[in-house]
């Protein structure tokens, strides 16, 4: 842990006191050596961040707004959430409205890469009555809160994890059944196509469980696609785009612009705020934050942490 000035922190019109950030399988791997996401160190990890707006040469915000920032280069090329304060660009800043800074931060990039996914299910016509929803890697911060906003938008979850600890969990957010990793036999050959199980799906795992899940996605259905914790890789055939027309629709929300990405917080501070968030959610403060990052590298957290930065040191 080291001390910063001010002067270290990188230009942009807004300055903000920084009171809480989150973990993410992101935040791991910038503290992976070899981690992929960190081209120069060193850098403040912590792409998620929220508090209070220090001071601003921008229009948009004034000093005592309570705002949030996330994506872009936050956290891996751009100093980020896990110090007292960050320095970003006006265009990169969202007011936190109905939402508290901790409850922002609980959200984080996870809620809202769950939000774009379930919004992309349904814009692309996936109806609550269409069939089961499969969410993989259901466990963790992208998956727990998608069965949430799944099940609370009347859609029949089924959520896969491979933690047996994180199974009454999963039915108290909403899952209508809790199964096994996918593909239920990792040794098995993938098929092209298997025996259709899925109206659509969210999956936060990528790699083989992507490649299981797209083979049993039902005709015109979609797999909202977010992670790689399973994988980059991914082996598969043209099958189930070209005989099903199933739909593989990527979640970025690293480059979404401003305007939509400030649009879709303002609804997950309203008609999208998770509804158990408390229970998916624990504390920790950033002087420990790496333990935790720890566990989240070896696929052992689940849920999502906020990490208190203020006091947190």
């Amino acid at each position: 842990m080291e001390t910063l000035r001010a002067s270290d922190l990188p230009p942009g019109e807004v300055t903000i006191r920084v009171l809480y950030s989150s973990v993410n399988f992101k935040d791991a791997l910038a503290l992976t050596p070899g981690g992929g996401v960190v081209r120069h160190y060193p850098v403040v990890p912590g792409i998620d961040l929220t508090g209070e707006v220090a001071e601003s040469q921008s229009p948009n915000f004034a000093k005592g707004d309570m705002v949030l920032a996330h994506g872009y280069q936050i956290g891996t090329g751009h100093h980020g959430g896990y110090a007292e304060y960050a320095r970003l660009p006006a265009d990169q800043v969202v007011a936190l409205g109905a939402l508290s800074p901790r409850g922002g931060a609980a959200i984080g990039t996870a809620g809202f890469t769950a939000a774009m996914s379930v919004q992309a299910l349904i814009d692309w016509g996936i109806a609550p009555d269409a069939g089961p929803v499969v969410v993989t890697g259901a466990s963790g911060g992208v998956g727990s809160i998608s069965v949430d906003l799944l099940a609370a938008a009347g859609y029949q979850v089924v959520a896969s994890t491979g933690k047996d600890s994180a199974i009454e969990l999963l039915k108290s957010l909403g899952a209508a059944e809790v199964i096994g990793r996918l593909p239920a036999d990792p040794d098995a050959k993938p098929r092209p196509l298997a025996t259709a199980r899925w109206a659509a799906a969210v999956d936060c795992v990528g790699g083989a469980t992507l490649a299981d899940v797209l083979s049993a996605v039902d005709f015109r259905g979609a797999v909202a696609a977010s992670g790689l914790t399973g994988g980059a890789a991914l082996h598969t055939t043209v099958m189930p785009f070209i005989l099903r027309g199933v739909a593989l629709l990527g979640m970025d929300s690293v480059q979404m612009p401003i305007g939509p990405r400030r649009e879709l917080w303002a609804r997950l501070g309203d008609s999208l705020r998770p509804r158990h968030l408390a229970a998916i959610t624990t504390d920790v403060d950033v002087k420990d934050v790496v333990g935790v990052l720890d566990r989240v590298r070896a696929g052992a957290f689940s849920g999502r942490a906020v990490v208190r930065i203020e006091g947190g040191f």
